[in-house]
C-alpha cells in the first residue's frame, strides 16, 4: 500500500503540468496509518524511515522499486508530547533534511526563517538552538551555512552586502522593495509570488505555518541533478491536540497543502478528520474535494486495494501476521548481522504476543534483561501472558528500585529529584540504577527529561499485582501524596517566569489528586497564577468526558474543569462558558477560597453576552466578598456603571481600583467616550506599562490593543505603530476579545478610505457573534458610523445609527449611538439622552465632530 502511493505521488509531481505552487488543487499527498495503541504505528513510521533511506532495510516484499527520477528524502518527526516536538522544530527539521540532501541554499525559504528567527529568538543564534536541541548531531551542519550563503546572494544582488548578518531586517525590507518594483536584479526570486507579501507579514507562528510554500516552491526549481523527493513521517499524531484544540493540527495542515511535492506519511490512533466539511472554521482546508484521499472510513491493511492508492488515503492497522511477528523479532536484536533470538524462542514469544507489537519489543526487552545477568533465555521465561510479564520484568529489579518504579508510574514525567521525592527515600542510587533499564525512556529536551514505557506503567497501575512487595490501595495513596507534594515543591521553588513549569505543575498535580481524591494544597495558589497571567493554556482533564459531559467528582475534578472552561472560552461561544461555570459552580465542590473565581468569571461572561443585571450581581457579590478578585469585581462593576452611560458614578469607581483592579485601563474606557483621546491614550499606556512592570503578558496586549482602538481615531500614521506593537504582544497569546478589539481599530484607523468597510466589518461582525462576545457589537457599529461619517454618507450613516440604536435599545452602550450623532453634528432624539457625561453634551459633541472633519481633511 505504501509503496503504491508513493509511486502514484512521485509519478503526479513529476508530471507535465504539476504546479508546486498551485494553493487550490485538491491535495493527494498524505496517506494516514491509524489504528489502536500498541499496534505497532511508531514501529512503521521508523521502518519506513530506514527502509527509505538505506536500501539494505529495504522490506524484501517491497522488491524492487517502482519509482524512478528524484532520490527519496525520509525526515521523521516523533508528535508525541514526551518528545517535545513543537511546529518551529518541525519546520527546521524539514528544511535541515533538505539542506542534507541538496547542499545548497533555499534563499526564498532561508531568508524568511532568518527574518523569523531573529524576531521570536533575539539573542539566540539559530546556530545554537540546532546544536541544543540535538540536530546537527541528527543532519549535520550544512542549514547555517546554507542560510548565511542565501543571505549573502540577496545581499550581493542589492548590492548591499554590508548588511550581511547585522541587519537582516533591512536586508529583507530591500528584498521586498526590489520585488516590487520588479528588478532585474532579484529575477531568480521574482518567479515566487507571494514571497514578498510572507516577507512582509508578521513574524508569528501563522506566518511561519505558510512559509513551507516558499520550501515548495525552491523544491520545484532545483536542477535535474538535485532533484529529491521528500518524503515527511509524522509520528503520534494524536499528541498533537484533541477534537476541540487543533491550534497545532492547523499549523501542521498548513505543511502538507502548502506542499504538494512533498509525500506526508501520518501515524497515530485516529483518523484525520480533514475531509468532514463540519471542521471548516476549525481548519484551514477542509472537505473531500480538498482531501479526496481522506473521505470515508479506513479499511485494514490487509484488505487495502493497492492499485488504487489515491482512494484508500486512511489505512486502519490490524495486528502483525505470524509472518510480521517472526520478521519482527528476526531484526529487533541482532549481533553481526544475525538475530540473537533463536528461532524456537522467536516462535514462543510471537505466539505469546496475539500480535500485539508492543508485547514483542517488551519481551525483546525483557531477553536483554536476562542475558545481562548472565543467563541464556529460555522459552519458559516468556511463556506467560503480558502481565505476568511486567512481573517478571519486576523480578530482576531490587527492592529499592521496584519502589521507585511504582512510584514514578504515578506520573507523567519526571527527573531524578521528583523520582527521589515522590518514592520518598533520602538517596538517588536507586532512581539512577533505575534509570539504566530499557523501558526508561529519555527525552534530553523535556521539561522532565524521564517517563516510563507507556504500557508497563499503565499495566503496573491497571493489572493485578501478584508480587511478594505488591503495593496496597493505602501504599499507592500514600505515594501519590509524595508525589503531589514534590511537584508542588518544584513548582513553588523555581525561579523566573516558569509558565511552562506552571501548567506541566497543574497537569500532574491535578490528576493526582483528582484520582486519589487528595486535598488541593498548593493546587489553589498554581490555579490562581494561572488565571493572573491571563494566557489561557488548555489543562487536560483528568476524567472522561470534558465540558458538558463532564461530571467532576472531587476538589480536583471541579478546578480542572474551571481551569479549562476558562480556556476554552477564548475558542468557544460565552453562552457555553456561562453554562459550564454555572454547573461548575453548582457542584458545590470548589473549595471557599477558589468560588469567587469561578463567579467572576460567570459575572464576565454574562457581561459579554450582554446580561448586564446578571453581571452586576455576580460582581457585587465578589466585590462585597473580598478576595483576591475584589478589585477585578469592582472594576467590573464601574465597567457596568460605564456601559449604563453612568460616567460619574463609573469615574468614582475606577479612582478606587489601583493596579489590582487595573485603574489605568478603566479610565481609559472612561475617557475615550469623552473624546478625550489624549487623557484616554495615555492612561493606557500607563496601564501597558504597568502589567510590563508586572510581567502580566495577556493585561499588557490587551491595554494596547484599546491604546491602538483610541488613537485610530486621531491619525492613522500614529496608529499603525501602535497597532502593530498590540499585533506582536498578542504573539502567542490566545486572547480572543482583545484580538477582535484590534481588528476594531483597523477598522477605525481605515475609515474614509476604500470601499469594502462594509464587508470587513461584516466579517467581523461573524467573528464576534461566533464568540458570543456581543457586547462588542456596538463598538463595531461605532467604528462603522465613523467611517461613513468621514466619507460623508448620509444615507449610510442613517443607517448604521439605526443598527447602532437598535442594538443599544436595553440602555447598554446607548451613549454610543449618541457619539455617532455628535460625529456628523445630529440630534440625539427628542427626549434627549439619559447619558451622564464627564463635561456637558457640547463639548463632548464638539470632540467627536472635530475628530471626524480632522480625518476628513487628511
Amino acid at each position: 500500500m505504501f509503496v503504491s502511493a508513493l509511486d502514484a505521488h512521485l509519478q503526479h509531481v513529476t508530471a507535465a503540468g504539476f504546479d508546486a505552487a498551485d494553493l487550490e488543487a485538491p491535495r493527494r499527498n498524505l496517506l494516514v496509518f491509524h489504528g489502536v495503541g500498541g499496534i505497532g504505528k511508531s514501529t512503521l513510521s521508523r521502518r519506513l524511515e530506514a527502509a527509505l533511506a538505506h536500501a539494505e532495510h529495504r522490506p524484501a516484499q517491497w522488491g524492487e522499486p517502482a519509482w524512478h527520477g528524484p532520490r527519496i528524502v525520509p525526515v521523521r518527526l516523533d508528535l508525541a508530547r514526551s518528545a517535545n516536538t513543537d511546529f518551529e522544530r518541525v519546520i527546521v527539521t524539514i528544511r535541515l533534511a533538505v539542506a542534507a540532501a541538496v547542499g545548497r541554499p533555499m534563499p526564498a525559504f532561508d531568508i524568511a526563517l532568518r527574518r523569523y528567527w531573529d524576531h521570536r529568538h533575539p539573542g539566540e543564534p539559530l546556530e545554537e538552538y540546532l546544536r541544543r536541541d540535538g540536530l546537527v548531531t541528527r543532519f549535520g551542519q550544512a542549514l547555517p551555512q546554507q542560510m548565511q550563503a542565501a543571505l549573502g546572494e540577496v545581499a550581493q544582488s542589492l548590492t548591499l552586502p554590508g548588511m550581511l548578518g547585522s541587519a537582516v531586517g533591512q536586508l529583507t525590507g530591500a528584498l521586498v522593495r526590489a520585488l516590487r518594483e520588479h528588478r532585474r536584479s532579484v529575477r531568480a526570486l521574482a518567479g515566487c509570488a507571494r514571497l514578498a507579501d510572507l516577507l512582509e507579514a508578521d513574524t508569528d507562528l501563522e506566518a511561519l505555518s505558510y512559509y513551507p510554500h516558499l520550501l515548495a516552491w525552491e523544491l520545484a526549481r532545483l536542477p535535474a541533478r538535485k532533484q529529491i523527493a521528500p518524503v515527511v513521517l509524522l509520528d503520534t499524531f494524536e499528541d498533537i491536540g484533541d477534537r476541540t484544540h487543533r491550534d497545532m493540527e492547523r499549523l501542521l495542515q498548513h505543511v502538507v497543502w502548502l506542499m504538494p511535492n512533498v509525500f506526508f506519511v501520518v501515524t497515530g490512533r485516529n483518523r484525520l478528520q480533514w475531509a468532514d466539511p463540519a471542521l471548516h472554521g476549525q481548519l484551514d482546508w477542509t472537505g473531500p474535494a480538498a482531501w479526496p484521499g481522506l473521505a470515508g472510513h479506513g479499511v485494514p491493511a490487509p484488505r487495502a486495494d493497492a492499485a488504487d492508492p489515491g482512494g484508500r488515503g486512511q489505512i486502519l492497522i490490524g495486528d502483525f501476521s505470524d509472518e510480521d511477528r517472526q520478521d519482527y523479532l528476526t531484526h529487533r536484536l541482532t549481533a553481526d548481522g544475525r538475530p540473537l533470538i533463536d528461532p524456537t524462542l522467536r516462535r514462543v514469544i510471537a505466539e505469546r504476543s496475539h500480535g500485539l507489537p508492543l508485547y514483542l519489543d517488551l519481551a525483546a526487552m525483557r531477553f536483554l534483561e536476562i542475558r545481562r545477568t548472565g543467563l541464556t533465555p529460555q522459552p519458559a521465561d516468556f511463556d506467560v501472558d503480558f502481565p505476568a510479564l511486567i512481573a517478571r520484568t519486576l523480578t530482576d529489579l531490587t527492592p529499592d528500585e521496584r519502589h521507585v518504579l511504582r512510584s514514578v508510574s504515578l506520573l507523567d514525567a519526571f527527573d531524578i529529584p521528583l523520582a527521589t521525592a515522590s518514592a520518598g527515600i533520602s538517596r538517588d542510587a536507586p532512581v539512577l540504577r533505575l534509570l539504566e533499564r530499557p523501558f526508561i525512556r529519555h527525552t534530553p529536551t523535556g521539561l522532565w527529561p524521564y517517563h516510563l514505557h507507556a504500557l508497563i506503567r499503565s499495566t503496573l497501575r491497571t493489572a493485578e499485582d501478584t508480587t511478594d512487595d505488591r503495593w496496597s490501595p493505602r501504599d499507592w495513596r500514600n505515594a501519590a501524596e509524595r508525589a503531589h507534594s514534590a511537584v508542588g515543591r518544584q513548582w513553588a521553588e523555581h525561579t523566573g517566569p516558569g509558565r511552562r513549569l506552571l501548567i506541566a505543575c497543574l497537569r500532574q498535580g491535578l490528576t493526582l489528586a483528582s484520582e486519589f481524591h487528595l486535598d488541593l494544597g498548593w493546587l489553589a495558589e498554581a490555579a490562581w497564577r494561572y488565571v493572573g497571567d491571563s494566557v489561557w493554556e488548555p489543562v487536560t482533564p483528568t476524567w472522561r468526558g470534558t465540558g458538558d459531559e463532564a461530571h467532576p467528582q472531587t476538589q480536583a475534578d471541579a478546578l480542572v474543569e474551571l481551569l479549562n472552561t476558562l480556556g476554552r472560552r477564548q475558542h468557544e461561544h460565552r453562552r457555553r462558558t456561562a453554562n459550564r461555570l454555572a454547573a461548575v459552580i453548582d457542584t458545590g465542590l470548589l473549595p471557599e477560597e477558589l468560588g469567587p473565581m469561578a463567579r467572576y468569571y460567570l459575572a464576565k461572561a454574562h457581561r459579554d453576552l450582554g446580561d448586564s443585571a446578571a453581571s452586576r450581581t455576580g460582581m457585587q457579590q465578589v466585590a462585597e466578598g473580598g478576595g483576591r478578585l475584589a478589585p477585578a469585581a469592582r472594576r467590573g462593576l464601574a465597567h457596568l456603571a460605564r456601559l449604563a452611560g453612568d460616567f460619574p458614578a463609573a469615574l468614582t469607581v475606577a479612582e478606587t481600583l489601583g493596579w489590582a483592579g487595573r485603574q489605568n485601563r478603566v479610565l481609559g474606557d472612561i475617557h475615550w467616550p469623552q473624546g478625550d483621546i489624549t487623557r484616554a491614550a495615555d492612561a493606557y499606556e500607563h496601564a501597558r506599562n504597568d502589567a510590563e512592570q508586572r510581567g502580566i503578558a495577556g493585561e499588557r496586549a490587551t491595554a494596547q490593543a484599546h491604546r491602538a482602538l483610541v488613537l485610530a481615531f486621531t491619525d492613522p500614521t500614529t496608529a499603525d505603530s501602535e497597532i502593530a506593537l498590540a499585533h506582536h504582544l498578542l504573539t502567542d497569546l490566545t486572547l480572543h476579545a482583545t484580538t477582535l478589539t484590534l481588528g476594531i481599530a483597523i477598522l477605525i484607523r481605515d475609515a474614509g478610505r476604500g470601499t469594502d468597510a462594509d464587508e470587513r466589518a461584516q466579517a467581523l461582525r461573524a467573528e464576534i457573534e461566533t464568540a458570543g462576545l456581543t457586547s462588542l457589537l456596538p463598538l463595531l457599529e461605532l467604528a462603522v458610523c465613523f467611517h461613513h461619517a468621514v466619507r460623508g454618507d448620509e444615507e449610510l450613516l442613517a443607517a448604521a445609527i439605526h443598527r447602532l440604536r437598535r442594538i443599544t435599545n436595553d440602555g447598554d452602550h446607548a451613549y454610543l449611538a449618541d457619539i455617532a450623532c455628535f460625529m456628523d453634528n445630529r440630534p440625539i432624539t427628542p427626549d434627549g439622552s439619559p447619558v451622564r457625561w464627564l463635561e456637558n453634551e457640547e463639548t463632548i459633541r464638539r470632540r467627536w465632530r472635530r475628530l471626524v472633519t480632522e480625518r476628513c481633511g487628511t
